[in-house]
């Protein structure tokens, strides 16, 4: 009897965890697989800068559905997303409800699944950053405080999921369907537009990338920020591909700083060439950690905090915190070559995906 996955993509960072899994499925159906799935795209990033680009350059298919929740608070994502979901579900019920990450779609559907007893299966379960000022942190605990079954990339979050009741029996242990997709993606990285023009060359430019509120919505924070890794990036360029929300927090503070190239937000293969060519990473994401540490790129986290630590203990990422003062020491050892070498964690070899459908086809 066939088994129809709701595969859940809703935001910039969904769409590269979703896209191997897609593929995986292909491979599993050519073979005999009787699993089948529903791509439902929520809308919650909706422009084609954050969105669409994703969908080309990874071969994602055009979504079966799209629920268009498009802006609003956190509140009216989450609620127009489990209206829709809900619609949809009642109309056609499916047999699981795939989730991955930790946006808001990740936690709207999970509730709305599960309440309407479709059993949810968690991509990228058990990470934990224990800080409750990150709207991420309650969507992951909220989604695995009701998931059924969790695909996990580190050893750790198996951990902070047995240490919350989850029994071993639940927990898959895959790698990381994010790095899959780098790795597929690798040999077509290409160079953005402006590379030539700006002069860019390989280990000599930074990237910055800044969206946490933290950083970003206080005018003396950003700039304090950024002037601070003007100052130790001593003359090399630094290119910023600005999102959305700091673009319009820099249009208000009106200041800008020599040596930091803002940019628009880049396409996947553009913005992952820019990252593995660059000296080194300034950002304050989680994802961007798992890529540099993989693709062996120095990576400084403005943050106090991760949810990924095996990219601090294993890989080339290290916690700098959100005081600019700490930046220029940090910078200053990387520009004499004192980083950490670092290396892959456990699993992150291309192959989750396959592991995450291989085990769906046992379980359904």
């Amino acid at each position: 009897m066939l088994k129809c996955i709701d595969l859940i993509a809703g935001a910039r960072p969904n769409f590269m965890k979703i896209a191997p899994i897609i593929d995986a499925l292909k491979i599993a159906q050519s073979q005999g697989s009787l699993l089948r799935y529903r791509l439902i795209h929520t809308g919650q990033h909706y422009d084609s800068a954050m969105s669409g680009s994703f969908f080309e350059q990874l071969g994602i298919p055009e979504p079966d559905i799209n629920l268009e929740v498009g802006s609003g608070t956190q509140a009216e994502q989450a609620a127009a997303i489990m209206v829709r979901y809900e619609a949809v579900l009642l109309e056609q019920r499916s047999d699981l409800c795939l989730v991955v990450g930790d946006v808001t779609s990740t936690m709207a559907c999970s509730v709305v699944a599960r309440k309407l007893g479709v059993p949810v299966a968690h991509v990228e379960g058990g990470i934990r950053s224990g800080d409750w000022t990150m709207p991420e942190e309650i969507n992951r605990v909220v989604t695995d405080s009701i998931s059924n079954w969790f695909f996990t990339t580190s050893e750790t979050a198996n951990e902070n999921l047995r240490n919350s009741g989850v029994s071993d029996d639940r927990i898959f242990f895959v790698g990381n369907t994010m790095i899959d997709t780098l790795l597929r993606q690798m040999p077509s990285f290409r160079p953005p537009l402006f590379w030539e023009e700006l002069g860019l060359s390989a280990g000599h430019y930074f990237v910055v990338t800044l969206h946490r509120p933290a950083n970003v919505d206080g005018e003396q924070q950003l700039l304090r920020l950024l002037h601070a890794i003007t100052n130790g990036a001593k003359g090399l360029p630094v290119v910023f591909p600005v999102h959305p929300r700091t673009a319009k927090n820099l249009l208000q503070f009106g200041e800008k700083i020599s040596g930091i190239h803002y940019v628009d937000p880049q396409g996947y293969l553009e913005f992952n060439f820019l990252v593995k060519h660059a000296k080194g990473v300034i950002t304050d994401s989680g994802g961007i950690t798992e890529e540099t540490t993989v693709m062996g790129v120095p990576c400084l986290t403005l943050r106090d905090n991760t949810e990924r630590p095996e990219t601090v203990t294993i890989g080339t990422n290290e916690l700098v915190g959100t005081d600019p003062a700490k930046l220029g020491p940090a910078l200053a050892r990387l520009m004499v070559g004192q980083w950490k070498k670092g290396a892959i964690p456990e699993k992150w070899d291309g192959k989750a995906a396959t592991r995450i459908i291989n085990i769906l086809d046992q379980l359904l």
